[in-house]
């Protein structure tokens, strides 16, 4: 089953909140996502103050986890286990919750 674009976004901080400053090519293989998506997808998470692209050296450039990331993943955490998801076509609403 695909993945949704939170769901990315999600794994994405995840990777970075475990394994510290990466380059783009560990997080495209750790989050298991295409060079060209996760370039996006970086790009967006930096603009929201997530993440943090940060120089390393002359020219290595690596992609850390922000605090303000920590937070969000700290709160879909919480929500997951608040809000348990159920698979589609596994179980349906019961009507008299209707």
């Amino acid at each position: 089953m695909r993945r949704s674009k939170l769901e990315m976004y999600v794994d994405i901080l995840k990777v970075l909140a475990h394994r510290g400053p990466l380059k783009l090519t560990h997080i495209m293989y750790k989050a298991n996502v295409n060079c060209s998506v996760l370039k996006e997808y970086l790009d967006f998470l930096i603009q929201q103050n997530l993440v943090e692209e940060k120089t390393v050296g002359k020219k290595r450039i690596v992609y850390a986890i922000s605090e303000n990331g920590l937070k969000v993943l700290k709160y879909f955490r919480e929500l997951k286990t608040m809000l348990p998801v159920i698979e589609e076509g596994q179980a349906r609403i019961p009507a008299s919750l209707y």
